[in-house]
């Protein structure tokens, strides 16, 4: 599946017959968004999923999620916060040396992290908590004035 709203198949296939996507595809050359497949075939410059294909995509992996680890699907998420326990989660983690040499795939993720600075799932929280503890909570000064005349100190 493509990671894009139409695939490079799909926009030879509606150039083809001469035919403009039924919603934005992509940008053309000037950046404008565009439904012309011929412009976001020449620019490379196309949408990511979305829409029906991404909506597919977000029930398929909401379900799979559910199935796979026994927890609330998103529909059954309490919209209070403070209820929102049980919820579905799922990792995913490949040993890279069970792939064989080295593969482009690989090489790209490093650069992706390297570029991006990419954590692991929780690593921002706990890395805020070691901050905290150390340094205090932080606190905006305005909301710290109404606690303190709250509490009447």
């Amino acid at each position: 599946m493509a990671m894009s709203q139409f695939s490079y198949g799909a926009l030879g296939a509606y150039r083809e017959r001469g035919e403009q996507l039924p919603v934005d595809g992509g940008f053309d050359v000037a950046g404008r968004l565009t439904r012309d497949p011929a412009a976001i075939e020449q620019s490379q410059r196309v949408l990511p999923v979305g829409y029906w294909k991404g909506a597919g995509l977000a029930l398929m992996l909401d379900l799979i999620a559910t199935i796979l680890s026994g927890g609330l699907a998103t529909h059954q998420i309490p919209v209070e916060p403070e209820r929102e326990v049980g919820v579905s989660q799922f990792f995913l983690a490949i040993d890279p040396a069970a792939l064989g040499p080295r593969c482009a795939a690989m090489e790209m993720a490093d650069r992706i992290v390297a570029s991006a600075g990419a954590h692991y799932p929780g690593q921002r929280a706990f890395e805020l908590r070691a901050e905290n503890l150390a340094l205090g909570i932080p606190v905006e000064e305005e909301v710290w004035r109404a606690v303190r005349e709250i509490a009447g100190a």
